[in-house]
């Protein structure tokens, strides 16, 4: 019998013990968290129960705070998705040199706090803000939009943020297209259309999907944009947890709201992901 080698487990074990230190460990102390009651006091109960969970389900001032953050986080992947193909797919087809220059400008924003950048949003959005004196100043508009503090105005501040990683994900699907099927296609009478349809995106998706999982996930778990953009009249979970944990002092109220946006993201992520898969497969075979 020949002896396993055992090499891989030790040189994978520090990565290992480091993952269950800093990520395991808290998932599992905030999960046990959300199990306790919250005191008025202001202190922690010794029972173990699920009432925070039922408060969550029955209230609808939480259905609707869930609603709203993952009917935004599916807004702003449909966006980015919109917009990240195709920019993808003209950086694929630049020289070497513009796609560098090209790639640079995509990457820029991911090198600025993304506070930075919100900020930056806060100052176009604004009554007083550059977009509003613009149309103001070209007579599009009588009186300032409204867009701080809106639903849409988080949206459009997230998609500027996020974009980036839908590029990213999608150009390192292209780098693995064989061109010569597009030529071959063309050479057939496939028009550009055509070409894009039946050869490029099919063999994209798994750049779409990673890339949609990751902005959808991230777009649902945002915290600061929301917070700076949408303010406190426009609550998201994430808003919402950190009230219960750092205003309210609601610390299992806050752990339990934690672990259900953790529930809901891995949930749609995995239904998402079979579900594109098995449609992939079926459309393409």
């Amino acid at each position: 019998m020949t002896q396993r080698n055992l090499l891989p487990y030790w040189l994978t074990a520090p990565g290992m013990l480091i993952a269950l230190a800093f990520v395991a460990l808290p998932l599992v102390v905030t999960l046990s968290l959300s199990f306790f009651p919250f005191l008025s006091g202001g202190g922690i109960g010794d029972q173990i129960t699920i009432a925070n969970y039922v408060d969550i389900a029955r209230d609808d001032y939480y259905r609707e705070i869930f609603a709203r953050t993952f009917g935004m986080a599916f807004l702003v992947t449909l966006i980015c998705v919109a917009i990240g193909v195709p920019e993808a797919y003209v950086l694929s087809r630049l020289s070497p040199r513009w796609r560098a220059v090209s790639i640079v400008i995509v990457l820029g924003p991911l090198l600025i706090s993304v506070v930075v950048r919100t900020l930056g949003w806060a100052v176009l959005l604004g009554n007083e803000g550059v977009l509003n004196k613009i149309l103001l100043a070209s007579g599009l508009i009588s009186e300032p939009v409204k867009m701080m503090f809106t639903f849409s105005g988080v949206v459009v501040a997230l998609v500027h943020v996020l974009v980036p990683f839908m590029v990213l994900a999608v150009w390192a699907s292209l780098q693995k297209l064989d061109a010569s099927t597009e030529q071959a296609a063309e050479s057939l009478g496939a028009g550009l259309t055509t070409v894009l349809r039946r050869i490029v995106f099919p063999q994209v998706i798994p750049g779409v999907l990673s890339g949609g999982l990751i902005v959808f996930a991230l777009a649902a778990s945002a915290f600061a944009t929301p917070a700076i953009i949408g303010g406190r009249r426009l609550k998201v979970v994430p808003t919402t947890i950190y009230d219960e944990f750092l205003g309210n002092l609601n610390w299992p109220l806050g752990a339990a709201l934690a672990v259900v946006l953790l529930a809901i993201v891995l949930t749609i992520s995995l239904g998402m992901n079979r579900f594109v898969e098995r449609r992939f497969k079926q459309v393409f075979q």
